[in-house]
C-alpha cells in the first residue's frame, strides 16, 4: 500500500472516530513516514519544517478571531440580528418564515462568494457574521449543515469559476503556470495549441462548477429543507447581553471594517488588517464597562484556535507526504493498473487528487504537487488540453470541500459552532464531502470526457 493512501486513510479514520484533528494530523503524519521507510528522526524533522508553513495562516485567524469578536460588542451584528428578527413578526406565518429563510441562506452565500473576489477577505466574514444569527436560525429551526453546505459552496466553487481575488490567484498564479511549466507550454511552443490565458482556464471550469450548483441544489431541496431544532438556552449563553444599541458605536464598527479591509487589500496581509480593525475597536468602539479589550482578544483568539493549531499541523503532514516520495509513485501506479482505457484514467486521476487534497487540505497546495505528474500523464493519454485544465483544477478542488484540514469547512464550524451544537466532523466534513465531492467528481469526469 502506498504511504500517502494509508496516512490519509488513517487521519480520515481517527477524525471519524472523533479524535481531535490535530492528534489525527500529527500521528498521521508520523505513519507517513514510516511507512515510506523514512527513519523517525526525518520524519519529525520533516514535520516540524512544514510547520512554519502555517504560522502566519493561525496568526491571521487569531487576530481576525479578536476582530470578530470586539466588532460584536459593537452592535453592528446584533443590528442585523435584531432588523431579521423584526421581519419576521411576533408569530410568524409559514410564508414568512420561508422567505426569511430564502433571503439569509442568499445573503449568506452571496457574502461567501465576495469574500474570495469582491472583497477578498477568505473566511474571516464566517465567525463575525454567523453567531450573531445563530439566534436567528434557530427562531427559523434551520439546519445549519445547509447553512455550512452554502458557505462551502461559496468558498470552493468561486475560485474554482471566476478569475478574481482568490480565483485569480488559483487559475492563473497556480493552476495555468503550473500547467505550463510542467508540459502545456511544449504544446503551445510547437503550435499544437493557440497561447494560453486565464480565460481558457476558466472556461474549462465552467462543468465542475455546475457540478458544484448540482450538490448546492440537493443540499437546499432535499437533504436539509426539513426544520431542525438546537438549544434555545446554549445559544443565549454564547451571545452578548443585548443592550442599547449606540450609534456612535455602530459607525466606529462600520470605519474599523472599512480600515481593516483596506489596509489588507494595500498590505497584502490579513493579519495586519484584522490588527488595524481590532485597535480602532479597542480605542472607540466597544463599551470598556462590558468588555475590555483584553478580554475581547482573548476570547477571539481561544474561538479560533483551534482552526490555526489544525492549519499549522496540515502544513506539517503536507510537508512529510512531499518528503515520503510516494506521491510520483501513487500516480505512476494509476498507469500500470488502468492500461489505455482512458475514461478509467481520468477518474483515476480525478480520485488520486481528492485523496491528496483530503490530506492536506488545500487545492492551493495540491497543485504543484500533481501537476508535474498530470501533464505529461494527461498528454500520454491523449486527452486535449482543456481536459488537462478541467483534470488538473477539478483534481486539486475535490477534497478542499470536506477535508477536516481544510479551512473551507473549518471556517463554517467556527461560527455555526460558537455555542457548542455543531460538530466539525458530523455537520460540516460529512455534508460537505457528500454534497460537493461527489457531484465534482462526476462533473469533472465528464469534463475530461467531452472537452
Amino acid at each position: 500500500m502506498n504511504a500517502v493512501i494509508i496516512a490519509v486513510a488513517l487521519m480520515l479514520a481517527l477524525s471519524l472516530a472523533r479524535v481531535n484533528v490535530v492528534i489525527a494530523l500529527i500521528t498521521s503524519a508520523l505513519v507517513a513516514g514510516l511507512t515510506a521507510g523514512m527513519d523517525i528522526s526525518s520524519t519529525i524533522k520533516a514535520f516540524n519544517e512544514g510547520l512554519g508553513g502555517g504560522a502566519e495562516v493561525a496568526l491571521a485567524y487569531a487576530l481576525l478571531g479578536a476582530f470578530a469578536v470586539a466588532l460584536a460588542h459593537t452592535g453592528i451584528t446584533d443590528l442585523l440580528s435584531r432588523s431579521i428578527i423584526r421581519r419576521l413578526g411576533g408569530k410568524p406565518d409559514p410564508s414568512t418564515v420561508r422567505k426569511v429563510r430564502i433571503l439569509m441562506l442568499m445573503a449568506i452565500l452571496a457574502m461567501a462568494v465576495m469574500s474570495q473576489n469582491l472583497v477578498p477577505v477568505h473566511i474571516a466574514f464566517v465567525p463575525i457574521l454567523i453567531p450573531p444569527l445563530l439566534h436567528v436560525m434557530s427562531s427559523l429551526r434551520m439546519d445549519r449543515r445547509l447553512v455550512a453546505c452554502v458557505i462551502t459552496f461559496g468558498l470552493v466553487t468561486t475560485y474554482m469559476a471566476l478569475p478574481v481575488g482568490f480565483g485569480l490567484i488559483f487559475q492563473e498564479g497556480l493552476l495555468l503556470q503550473n500547467l505550463l511549466s510542467n508540459g502545456l507550454q511544449a504544446q503551445v511552443d510547437s503550435g499544437a495549441v493557440g497561447p494560453l490565458v486565464v480565460g481558457d482556464v476558466a472556461s474549462a471550469m465552467v462543468i465542475p462548477a455546475i457540478g458544484m450548483l448540482i450538490g448546492l441544489a440537493i443540499a437546499v431541496f432535499i437533504t436539509y429543507r426539513k426544520p431542525r431544532d438546537y438549544s434555545e438556552s446554549q445559544i443565549l449563553a454564547t451571545e452578548p447581553e443585548h443592550t442599547e444599541l449606540n450609534p456612535r458605536r455602530i459607525q466606529v464598527a462600520l470605519l474599523a471594517i472599512v480600515a481593516a479591509l483596506g489596509v489588507q487589500l494595500w498590505t497584502g496581509s490579513m493579519i495586519f488588517g484584522a490588527l488595524i480593525g481590532f485597535v480602532i475597536l479597542s480605542v472607540a468602539g466597544i463599551d470598556k464597562e462590558e468588555i475590555t479589550a483584553q478580554d475581547a482578544f482573548t476570547r477571539g483568539v481561544h474561538m479560533m484556535a483551534n482552526i490555526g493549531f489544525i492549519m499549522i499541523a496540515a502544513k506539517g503532514f503536507a510537508e512529510v507526504v512531499k518528503a515520503t516520495g510516494e506521491v510520483p509513485m501513487l500516480v505512476e501506479s494509476v498507469r500500470d493498473i488502468i492500461g489505455d482505457n482512458k475514461a478509467l484514467a481520468a477518474f483515476m486521476m480525478l480520485f488520486v487528487g481528492l485523496v491528496i487534497t483530503m490530506g492536506i487540505g488545500s487545492s492551493f497546495s495540491t497543485i504543484p504537487i500533481i501537476a508535474t505528474i498530470y501533464v505529461p500523464l494527461g498528454l500520454s493519454f491523449g486527452f486535449s488540453v482543456p481536459a488537462i485544465i478541467a483534470l488538473v483544477g477539478t483534481a486539486a478542488a475535490l477534497g478542499d470541500a470536506g477535508s477536516p484540514a481544510s479551512d473551507s469547512t473549518l471556517g463554517p464550524t467556527s461560527g455555526l459552532n460558537a455555542d457548542g451544537q455543531h460538530d466539525h466532523i458530523r455537520d460540516t466534513v460529512i455534508p460537505t464531502f457528500v454534497h460537493f465531492n461527489l457531484p465534482l467528481l462526476a462533473a469533472g469526469w465528464l469534463a475530461a470526457m467531452v472537452l
